[in-house]
């Protein structure tokens, strides 16, 4: 059972910001190998939400973030999605990104979602109403492409 929670930046504890900085990097940085701007102050806007899944024992499992729009995109937008490695293959991405949806419909309705999607992952997010809206673009050195789900 995953509890999911959502926060804002300044209702995150600090042992909370550091859980999910540190399964970003493993994941994003040190296991696909990119040396990327991990911390672009997009994390702290006042309108964006960390989604948080962590197991029974209050591992954190699961993550991602909400953007609003004019952050990244003129919608909203959903990035930094992760699950622990040892975590894959049990349909948490699917319950987050149901979640992740849902929210950011309710919260800015009508507006779509916008996302920069690794483009192996093109069939995932075509589950969610996600279309292809640009041509494959390396993004820190991995082959990615805009996705558009409208509102």
């Amino acid at each position: 059972m995953i509890e999911w929670e959502i926060k804002t930046f300044e209702r995150l504890g600090t042992d909370e910001l550091y859980e999910l900085l540190k399964l970003r990097v493993d994941v994003f940085i040190v296991e696909q190998n990119c040396a990327y701007r991990e911390l672009d102050e997009k994390d702290r806007h006042p309108d964006t939400v960390h989604l948080t899944g962590r197991n029974e024992n209050g591992e954190l499992v699961a993550y991602l973030r909400i953007l609003p729009p004019g952050l990244s995109f003129d919608r909203p937008g959903i990035g930094r999605v992760v699950v622990s490695k040892k975590n894959r293959g049990q349909g948490l991405c699917h319950l987050m990104m149901k979640q992740a949806v849902d929210q950011a419909c309710r919260t800015w309705p009508g507006m779509g979602i916008k996302i920069s999607a690794q483009a192996y992952l093109e069939r995932f997010y075509a589950v969610y109403g996600f279309e292809k809206a640009s041509d494959v673009y390396l993004e820190d050195g991995i082959p990615h492409m805009e996705m558009v789900r409208e509102g």
